[in-house]
């Protein structure tokens, strides 16, 4: 056993648990939350949202530790990926049964019904882009009592004539 002190020319130097516990680390094969939540790269209260959101599975208990597997790595990495993608996690939990089940034809529905919803958000935010132009412009260059009450001429907020 390493002494938890410097060496101090007795040849034995870095930090090591207290002595009887050293013995006892290899018990411990999962990670704790911390390391887990570290290892994903997320906070522990990530970790313990997406538990309490039945997304994660809370483990047992064994030698005091709650241990997380290889496979619950697997599915807090998913899980992250999916929200990059912009799932939500109502969808996230639809989609984490074919992804272990490896149901590529499940997954492509999904991120096919995603890609037109984001699609439809683009159109959305172009039309929305356009009418602040022209908010812009009525600003800049228009009444001034159109400007501060968002009045747009020729069409309102919803793209329709007036």
């Amino acid at each position: 056993m390493r002494a938890i002190y410097p060496d101090r020319g007795h040849g034995r130097c870095g930090l090591t648990p207290y002595r009887g516990t050293g013995a006892s680390f290899g018990v411990v094969a999962g990670l704790t939350i911390g390391k887990f939540a570290a290892a994903e790269g997320v906070g522990v209260e990530t970790v313990r949202f997406y538990q309490r959101r039945g997304l994660l599975a809370l483990p047992e208990r064994t030698s005091g530790f709650r241990e997380y597997s290889d496979a619950d790595r697997w599915r807090l990495a998913f899980i992250r990926r999916a929200r990059l993608l912009g799932f939500t996690l109502a969808e996230i939990r639809e989609l984490l049964g074919p992804a272990e089940a490896r149901s590529t034809d499940d997954i492509m529905r999904a991120a096919q019904a995603k890609l037109e919803a984001v699609e439809e958000q683009a159109r959305q935010l172009a039309l929305l882009r356009c009418k602040l132009r022209h908010l812009v412009q009525v600003c800049q260059h228009g009444d001034g009592d159109d400007c501060v009450a968002l009045r747009l001429t020729q069409t309102d907020l919803n793209g329709k004539e007036r």
